[in-house]
């Protein structure tokens, strides 16, 4: 029997902390067996940063990025950090890029576009009464030591991507801060002055309550407050999660118009709580969709919780409409990653449990990644039928991976 299928332009990713699928699946509860919540799952996310190498990195990304593209993702915003050993020594000569470029083989590997997000992050945060926190010991190999260190490597990283890239176009290089607790101000105002104005950039903003509390106490300003006041709060700039924004906040990224990437999945695993994302929508700011920590690796799922959110927060139904929702998925992303529009498509079936007597617009609230029948990206056919034309099966890429690495299983 023929399966019916229709044609619909394909997601794009546009957050994306690959190393943190190793966390599925094992931070439901604290690591004393408690409940926890987003900072008790942190302590569990550095400990699993700790232990990557360049090879082990690889290995890990393409089995993520052949989720991804089986899943119906085309492009991925990938916000690194992992940049030095795990001493937090610059790995050097030939290495010197060596975790940047394992996610590049990785990308290419799976044939999907990656946008590599390059992170400064200077400072371990900021406490409750706003003081500096120094490194931890994870965190010093996320750390250029300054932002000239940042810069310099960053502006020498272009080239390396570039020859992995080979000029298929796939690869290409944005930018991103960590967060206001990771650079502080005097780095960021060096960054709105150093950095290329034309790459994408990215920030986590205002995921917690904590951050602004804490910017607050240090800066008398919020998050949003202290990018707008640094020169930075343009239309490239797309602010991850931005879930406890006041009014004012909300005006300031509208009037810029800048992206906002919501995570709702993530949002949701982590405790984080839902963002306004209808208020920011309005306000000019323009809504795209990201997989973050990678608890669900399903782009229908991502655009259904954006509306069902709004839904809960608002007790309405229809905040955003399906032509919005598709919206955020494609056209938010592109823009976010600074990618030009191309032909990369899915084949998606409108007869299967999920999606049969669906309207075809309102596919996004119906479909999940299941439904997924061929993936399309950059002219070729990378995915049928949840296998990777090239790879197989993701989920045999992921055994592989943690049996060669058993200290993440």
């Amino acid at each position: 029997m023929s399966r019916s299928t229709t044609r619909v332009p394909a997601p794009v990713n546009a957050h994306s902390h690959a190393f943190h699928r190793i966390l599925r699946g094992r931070t439901h509860q604290g690591a004393d067996g408690g409940a926890g919540n987003f900072w008790t799952w942190r302590e569990q996310m550095y400990e699993a940063a700790a232990g990557l190498d360049p090879a082990g990195y690889q290995q890990l990304a393409t089995a993520v990025f052949a989720e991804m593209v089986v899943s119906g993702w085309s492009a991925v915003g990938e916000f690194h950090y992992l940049h030095h050993d795990v001493d937090g020594a610059r790995y050097a000569g030939e290495h010197e890029h060596g975790m940047e470029l394992a996610l590049a083989r990785a990308a290419k590997a799976a044939g999907i576009r990656l946008v590599l997000l390059d992170t400064c992050y200077l400072q371990g945060g900021l406490d409750a009464s706003g003081t500096v926190l120094e490194l931890n010991e994870t965190q010093r190999r996320f750390s250029d030591g300054d932002v000239a260190g940042w810069l310099e490597r960053h502006g020498s990283l272009a080239a390396a991507l570039a020859d992995v890239d080979a000029g298929e176009g796939l690869v290409s290089l944005g930018a991103a801060i960590h967060s206001v607790r990771a650079v502080p101000p005097t780095a960021l105002e060096q960054i709105a002055a150093g950095l290329d104005p034309a790459l994408p950039l990215h920030v986590h903003l205002s995921e917690q309550p904590a951050e602004n509390e804490s910017c607050q106490a240090a800066y008398g300003l919020s998050p949003t407050g202290l990018l707008e006041r640094s020169g930075l709060l343009a239309q490239r700039l797309s602010a991850v999660h931005a879930t406890h924004l006041s009014e004012a906040d909300i005006a300031a990224l509208g009037a810029a118009r800048a992206g906002i990437v919501m995570c709702p999945s993530t949002e949701a695993d982590l405790g984080d709580g839902i963002g306004p994302a209808r208020e920011l929508a309005d306000a000019g700011a323009v809504i795209a969709l990201g997989s973050d920590q990678h608890a669900v690796l399903d782009p229908y799922l991502e655009q259904r919780a954006l509306e069902h959110g709004e839904r809960l927060r608002s007790g309405q139904r229809g905040r955003f409409s399906p032509a919005e929702i598709s919206a955020a998925a494609r056209a938010g992303g592109l823009r976010s990653l600074g990618l030009a529009e191309n032909d990369d498509h899915l084949e998606v079936r409108t007869d299967s449990l999920r999606t049969s007597g669906s309207r075809a617009v309102q596919l996004p609230l119906t479909a999940t990644a299941a439904d997924v029948v061929e993936v399309h990206i950059n002219g070729q056919l990378v995915a049928r039928n949840g296998i990777h034309t090239r790879l197989g099966d993701p989920a045999d890429l992921y055994q592989a991976f943690f049996e060669r690495y058993p200290e993440f299983s």
